[in-house]
């Protein structure tokens, strides 16, 4: 499967050019991920191993409270832009890519560096990359989305940093990632494998202010912040949850421009 997802970059080097040299790795991005309370008896792997034993049987749709609140104020984001070239970062199984394509571009890329992850998605261009070191040359993307990824990554300033390098003047990064109040309360994140063994995946919390200076230092401008509470359910599970936790933020959502 790997050489069938590299021969796909031939398909639009006419589009999009490649770097041939990369900056030193960060930690690395990835696709959406569940979220519940913490569950201490789980083994807590990193997120590269996490995601290779997750991804048989991982949803090709928001599959959680989590990531449909977040949807739901990603989804009016992107729908409100226009594009010729959109990379979708920590693409995982591609949930987002139909909704950068509504953006007009001719050209949508899905980049993981989860190679396992990769081979769920069906019907689009997949690449396998690190996010702080995207091959491709400057200002080669007009939209970048990334969703629910940046937890994966130990260097904020870095990924920002490239997403602004790979940018066009005037282009657009869309990015969501678990709210503060996460490590506020100890949650984690966890998932079941496909022999139902329960895992825990290690990600790393960023502040609010955080990501404001790490956005700011790679030369982008804040358009909108969101930070979405679950609201919405019939689930007996989320009601008592929001009864417990007092219902906070459980993402936040950055929209930040390239601007001349």
């Amino acid at each position: 499967m790997k050489t069938t997802i590299n021969s796909q970059l031939s398909t639009f080097t006419s589009h999009v050019a490649y770097r041939t040299s990369h900056a030193a790795p960060c930690a690395s991005p990835a696709a959406p991920r569940i979220s519940r309370p913490a569950h201490r008896s789980a083994e807590v792997l990193p997120p590269r191993v996490a995601y290779e034993l997750w991804a048989d049987t991982y949803p090709a749709v928001a599959h959680n409270p989590l990531m449909r609140v977040e949807q739901e104020v990603v989804e009016p984001m992107l729908a409100k832009l226009r594009a010729r070239r959109a990379l979708d970062v920590g693409t995982g199984s591609g949930r987002y890519v139909p909704l950068l394509q509504s953006t007009g571009a001719s050209v949508v890329l899905g980049l993981d560096f989860s190679l396992a992850m990769l081979t769920r998605g069906i019907g689009h261009r997949r690449i396998c990359a690190d996010a702080c070191r995207l091959p491709f040359r400057r200002g080669a993307f007009d939209v970048i989305n990334a969703s629910l990824m940046v937890g994966d990554v130990a260097d904020l300033g870095a990924f920002t940093r490239e997403m602004a390098r790979a940018l066009a003047v005037g282009g657009h990064l869309v990015y969501s990632d678990f709210h503060p109040s996460w490590a506020e309360r100890g949650w984690s994140r966890t998932f079941r494998d496909a022999d139902g063994t329960l895992h825990e995946v290690s990600y790393h919390p960023h502040a609010i202010d955080d990501h404001l200076d790490a956005i700011e230092q790679a030369g982008l401008h804040v358009r909108a912040i969101r930070e979405p509470r679950v609201t919405r359910s019939f689930d007996p599970g989320i009601r008592a949850f929001r009864r417990r936790w007092n219902n906070p933020q459980a993402v936040v959502v950055f929209h930040a421009v390239k601007e001349p």
